[in-house]
């Protein structure tokens, strides 16, 4: 039996993602290459996948992790962004490797290598202890932090 792709419609051009290409050139008043930053932290339950639901096994979720990936992808970059700038994420593309469970000790280790037009790139990665648990790239962008709204919360 022979398989046949199936036909496209008329008029209908296939289409590919077009992404620019990273550049580890340095840009002027952009974050120099190179700025790393980690965090360490002891996984609390509450970062566990069990805590959103106890069927599943107490493991350090993904979303977990890369926000300590995120959290340090923000904080290699602080000290060269200009007064009142911060950093925000727009893309992630991680793999979540191992799983560790709850009172492990988890770090997560960032490095800011390049650019994608006005999107700083960094290498993430964590681990804990000698076991690789993710790694992975994340996209931020600069922002003006003044430009948030305040909640009533903030007042």
């Amino acid at each position: 039996m022979k398989l046949r792709a199936k036909p496209r419609k008329r008029g209908t051009p296939a289409k590919k993602a077009k992404r620019s290409a990273i550049s580890h050139v340095p840009v002027a008043g952009m974050p120099r290459i190179g700025l790393e930053s980690s965090v360490q932290r002891v996984v609390p339950h509450e970062w566990t996948v069990a805590a959103f639901d106890p069927r599943m096994p107490p493991v350090l979720s993904t979303p977990a992790m890369i926000g300590m990936m995120e959290i340090a992808a923000a904080q290699a970059v602080q000290s060269d962004l200009p007064s009142g700038a911060i950093t925000v994420g727009t893309r992630i593309e991680v793999d979540h490797l191992k799983a560790v469970t709850d009172g492990a000790t988890v770090r997560a280790a960032a490095r800011l290598v390049g650019y994608q037009g006005r999107f700083l790139v960094f290498d993430v990665e964590a681990r804990s202890g000698d076991l690789v648990l993710g790694r992975g790239r994340v996209f931020r962008a600069i922002v003006d932090n003044r430009k948030f709204p305040i909640t009533p919360n903030e007042k």
